[in-house]
């Protein structure tokens, strides 16, 4: 009779250490929303991430909601605030208007980004008199205020980027520009982010690269979404969820699973923070976050000791 010895320890037997997070909300469309927001934010802010970031809607379609939800984590929570600004259907003399709305607001911290075009089908153009891409944008908010500066960076190419190349060089541009860290789009496999992160490293980009996390639920609308912005849903992945529409428990469930086998992944190749796209939904991100270790007012590193 074959025996099978299982001589290494759990996935997460040794989950803990000094690690850090961060997590990405989206400004609410209905007082439903609102609330539901607010909810998920009291849940995670116990967990002492290092910032908590608000993103803007196509377009800058929702800029007025991410300011006032800036504002009212920055006056009402523990939480540093983060509020994504974006190049699309702007000026430069407006966007330089909510920098400085910022700053005067006591926001410190900006996630830059060129934005998508508000029609897909006609690519991205520049808005006239506006800043013409994310490097442009990093060099007018280093130019009016001291801000922590986050960009974003993409494990498997930007889609309007046609080589690696060109896409180091247009985040290598942002970093020059004075960014201070690169967070990604997510991605599913380990490797994925370690290749990456050595390409980086050899074309002299150097700052801290944040892999974004994002706990999947509904794989049919995450493959609508990864066909528009270039990112491959495994196969295997697409397995495990199928057969699982009706089943809510279930796919949260295996999200949880497959998300937090994916940070472990990270964690012990030498990654220490982590950056989660929670969707407001808060227990996924929650139950992740405990299997790395971290714990509600207690740092990683007390939690593991």
């Amino acid at each position: 009779m074959n025996v099978v010895r299982a001589l290494n320890p759990s996935l997460f037997a040794e989950s803990g250490g000094d690690v850090s997070v961060s997590f990405e909300f989206f400004p609410p469309k209905t007082d439903k929303m609102e609330e539901k927001l607010w909810s998920a934010l009291k849940t995670l802010e116990p967990l002492q991430p290092r910032f908590v970031s608000v993103t803007y809607g196509a377009g800058g379609s929702t800029r007025e909601r991410t300011h006032n939800t800036v504002k009212r984590i920055l006056d009402d929570t523990s939480m540093i605030p983060a509020a994504h600004l974006t190049c699309v259907d702007a000026t430069k003399d407006e966007v330089d208007e909510i920098i400085r709305a910022y700053h005067d607001a006591g926001v410190r911290h900006i996630v830059a980004l060129r934005g998508d075009a508000p029609d897909p089908s006609l690519g991205y153009r520049p808005t006239p008199g506006g800043y013409e891409n994310a490097a442009d944008l990093v060099a007018g908010i280093r130019a009016i205020g001291d801000f922590e500066i986050s960009v974003a960076a993409y494990p498997e190419r930007h889609p309007d980027s046609g080589t690696l190349v060109a896409d180091l060089d247009n985040l290598k541009r942002k970093i020059d520009a004075g960014a201070t860290r690169a967070i990604t789009q997510f991605f599913f496999e380990a490797d994925c982010y370690f290749r990456f992160l050595d390409h980086a490293r050899s074309y002299g980009i150097d700052v801290e690269i944040t892999p974004g996390i994002l706990p999947v639920t509904n794989v049919k609308q995450l493959k609508r979404f990864s066909e528009q912005c270039g990112m491959k849903v495994p196969q295997w992945m697409a397995d495990l969820f199928d057969g699982l529409d009706d089943h809510p428990q279930t796919r949260a469930l295996v999200a949880a699973t497959v998300a937090g086998e994916l940070c472990r992944r990270l964690q012990a190749g030498g990654v220490s923070e982590f950056h989660f796209y929670t969707l407001n939904r808060d227990e996924l991100t929650f139950a992740i976050c405990r299997m790395l270790g971290v714990r509600p007012g207690l740092s990683a590193v007390a939690a593991a000791s």
